[in-house]
């Protein structure tokens, strides 16, 4: 899961409900925040990844502001703090979950302004994918955010799998304490954590993470591994659209190996980002050069 700096929206940033057919969605909007002077380019609809949340975007928020975009980071159904069963896997079918993003997309562009982007960062890209498939005409742009053509590598499905079996006999408190005793940082980080007067703000971001993993549906967990461990190579089926298209990940990635992305973007004839630095979450992980990257590919776009 990405782990963003923060919880908190910075200033401009409203936490609020989209509302739609579908039902409503939490979100990140910076349709009060900064902007440049004169009008705006254009909105973007930006999609979380497995176990995430809007959350994940919010060092991208006001740098795209300031570029002209107003930016919607959204959780999907299930995620955080959107609602969702949590027993029935029915509402989480892609299919389901792609019309809930093209729902978001309507209801944005009621308010405007035009045209909408589409961004879907990991299992968030094959949503934003199926999303377009489905209606090619809605969006002005696709964006693939370390999100690959097929499922998940053969390590990063064992690791669902585990997940997922875990999850069939452990509530999801255990669960976290589970993955928690699996990622525990090296002696030498927790070390330098207490010696630098961080060891509380470690704690009070593992809280936040905590807290966040608790409001997800389980439901929703488990139909999003199955999916990403079984998702089929769908590039054929986009490169045969004219929508623009852009790839971009870090240098390094365990979920898709970046040869495998930058084969991808070659399919797709789209425009290629490799964020130096950054691994699976540019996002967080190397925000300032994410955002420049994808308001250049997004002013680049004819309209």
């Amino acid at each position: 899961m990405s782990r963003p700096s923060t919880f908190v929206p910075p200033p401009g940033v409203s936490a609020r409900v989209i509302s739609t057919p579908r039902g409503g969605f939490a979100a990140l909007d910076t349709d009060g925040a900064h902007r440049p002077d004169g009008p705006l380019r254009g909105t973007a609809l930006l999609l979380p990844g497995f176990m995430g949340s809007k959350e994940d975007f919010i060092a991208l928020l006001l740098p795209l502001a300031a570029r002209g975009y107003r930016t919607v980071a959204v959780d999907g159904r299930g995620q955080y703090e959107s609602p969702g069963p949590h027993d029935d896997p029915a509402p989480y079918a892609q299919e389901e979950l792609a019309r809930d993003v093209l729902a978001q997309r309507d209801a944005l562009a009621a308010t405007g302004p035009g045209p909408v982007h589409l961004l879907g960062h990991s299992f968030g890209g094959h949503l934003a994918r199926a999303a377009v498939l489905a209606e090619p005409a809605a969006f002005a742009s696709l964006t693939l955010m370390a999100s690959g053509p097929a499922e998940i590598s053969a390590a990063q499905r064992e690791r669902v799998k585990l997940l997922r079996d875990a999850l069939a006999v452990l509530d999801m408190g255990r669960v976290w304490e589970a993955m928690q005793s699996l990622e525990a940082p090296a002696p030498e980080d927790a070390a330098t954590g207490a010696a630098d007067g961080n060891a509380t703000d470690e704690a009070t971001d593992e809280a936040a993470l905590r807290a966040r993993w608790l409001r997800n549906s389980p439901a929703q967990i488990l139909a999003a591994g199955r999916l990403l461990c079984t998702e089929p190579d769908r590039v054929p089926e986009l490169a045969a659209l004219s929508l623009p298209r852009h790839v971009i990940s870090g240098e390094r990635d365990e979920t898709w190996p970046v040869p495998l992305l930058d084969e991808m973007a070659d399919r797709l004839a789209a425009r290629r980002t490799v964020v130096v630095g950054a691994e699976h979450s540019p996002n967080t992980e190397r925000p300032a050069e994410t955002a420049t990257a994808l308001a250049d590919f997004w002013d680049a776009v004819p309209l």
